[in-house]
């Protein structure tokens, strides 16, 4: 179990450090992808629970550390979510296409819903997503977008990156 909370802590960093020099410098509309959801959506679903919120709490540490976000902001987000994308595992059969869209797409939003909890939590001091606004909608078409590429990228990594079953 500890080996893909390594491995997925690794890639997340170098996806991090990609969105935060790279890709910002490519980006439309100021959206940049959030490729370390895409991975974290990756591992939770693929390991469960327990690994997709631990890894959702360092890839949200890293992002802590990356960003200009109150230290803890991310790790909350990225905790949730990996907690409820762990939640359906081996529920669903993961197709190399469709459903790796759908699922970065719905996690794209619960993240935004999480982040507009918390501005309401923290009386409006922590900024939040405005669904009326076409940033927020583009960031959803990117993500989904660059869903089944990632996920075919982790999957040559399978080895490491996905705690085996126990076969009976």
């Amino acid at each position: 179990m500890i080996k893909p909370i390594i491995w997925s802590t690794v890639f997340t960093f170098i996806a991090a450090i990609l969105q935060s020099t790279i890709i910002s410098k490519f980006t439309f509309i100021s959206v940049i992808p959030d490729l370390t959801l895409i991975i974290l959506v990756y591992i939770a679903f693929s390991n469960g629970t327990m690994v997709g919120q631990v890894s959702g709490f360092s890839s949200g540490l890293i992002l802590d550390f990356f960003t200009a976000a109150p230290l803890g902001y991310n790790m909350l987000i990225r905790t949730i979510v990996g907690f409820l994308v762990g939640l359906l595992n081996g529920s669903v059969y993961l197709d190399i296409f469709i459903f790796p869209i759908l699922l970065t797409g719905v996690t794209t939003i619960l993240k935004a819903i999480v982040v507009f909890f918390l501005h309401i939590l923290f009386s409006g001091m922590l900024p939040f997503y405005r669904i009326t606004e076409p940033v927020f909608w583009i960031e959803l078409l990117v993500n989904m977008v660059l869903a089944p590429f990632v996920f075919s990228f982790l999957k040559l990594f399978k080895k490491i990156l996905v705690v085996p079953r126990n076969v009976l």
